[in-house]
């Protein structure tokens, strides 16, 4: 029988797992020139932009007990990149305004005047994520009532990006990386189904194999990570937006499967001795 994973005590720290998936996902880093972009993975903006949501915060409401979170992020399910391409113009048949306001926060027409904007936003397709936030006990007990009843509606990076249920798995005890490395797979049924199969024409069996763990790409928040991400919001101010960067370690963490019944490990395998297969995060 499958034991529940261990309820953190009342005091200390707690690790709250958030299930970030849905048809699409867009997690922006730069909007310029009309081209809006997605991060491979979600930013820690995009997951405190979400927590806030769930929270009732206002844009303009500081992020002072938010901001000292640590994020850890786990690719269960890759996805794939869609490219949406957009025309804009205006109803009416009038020239479309510049981007920029003057001092009085008003848009002028654009000059020479421009009747059509094209755009091009990117998302992810199919994509599921393991997001685990660390921090005070008490906090992430009131984070994770509010994400499962959330004040305001809850997104992806964008508010066209709406999350499948559910999003919180609820809380865990334990460090950052041994809460994502225990947590089951979470990838979809099909998914699942599909790496099975690979493993099974991998190892010439002629039938699915079925593991009992799996590698998985991660990225700590660590003060001595080897990476800077500028993805750490200052604030959701609509006139002050801003953000600075964190440190990240990027690695790989052997995570259950999840299957109900495991095939005997001993079996071989073409990349049994190569240790985790980096393509296989990309279902090739």
């Amino acid at each position: 029988m499958t034991q529940s994973p261990p309820e953190p005590t009342s005091d200390g720290e707690a690790v709250l797992l958030l299930r970030l998936a849905g048809p699409i996902q867009s997690w922006g880093t730069r909007s310029a020139f009309n081209r809006r972009e997605t991060s491979a993975e979600p930013t820690k903006s995009g997951v405190i932009g979400l927590l806030a949501a769930a929270s009732g915060l206002p844009r303009e409401a500081p992020l002072d007990e938010l901001l000292p979170l640590r994020l850890g992020i786990r690719v269960d399910q890759p996805g794939t990149l869609l490219r949406d391409y957009h025309t804009v113009s205006d109803y009416r048949g009038g020239p479309l305004p510049q981007a920029g306001v003057s001092a009085k926060g008003i848009q002028k027409p654009t000059s020479p005047a421009k009747h059509t904007h094209v755009t091009t936003r990117y998302y992810l397709q199919d994509a599921v994520f393991l997001a685990a936030v660390t921090g005070p006990y008490a906090l992430l007990t009131t984070l994770d009532r509010a994400v499962r009843a959330p004040a305001f509606p809850l997104a992806l990076g964008r508010r066209s990006c709406p999350p499948t249920q559910p999003v919180s798995l609820g809380l865990r005890e334990g460090q950052l990386d041994e809460v994502l490395r225990e947590e089951p797979w979470q990838a979809s049924r099909r998914a699942r189904e599909q790496y099975a199969a690979q493993c099974g024409r991998e190892r010439q069996l002629g039938h699915p194999f079925y593991p009992a763990r799996l590698d998985r790409s991660v990225t700590l928040e660590e003060p001595d990570g080897d990476d800077v991400l500028h993805d750490a919001p200052v604030s959701f101010h609509p006139h002050a937006r801003g953000f600075t960067g964190r440190r990240v370690r990027h690695g790989w963490l052997r995570i259950p499967t999840g299957f109900p019944k495991p095939d005997d490990e001993s079996v071989s395998g073409p990349d049994d001795e190569a240790g985790h297969d980096p393509f296989a995060l990309l279902g090739w």
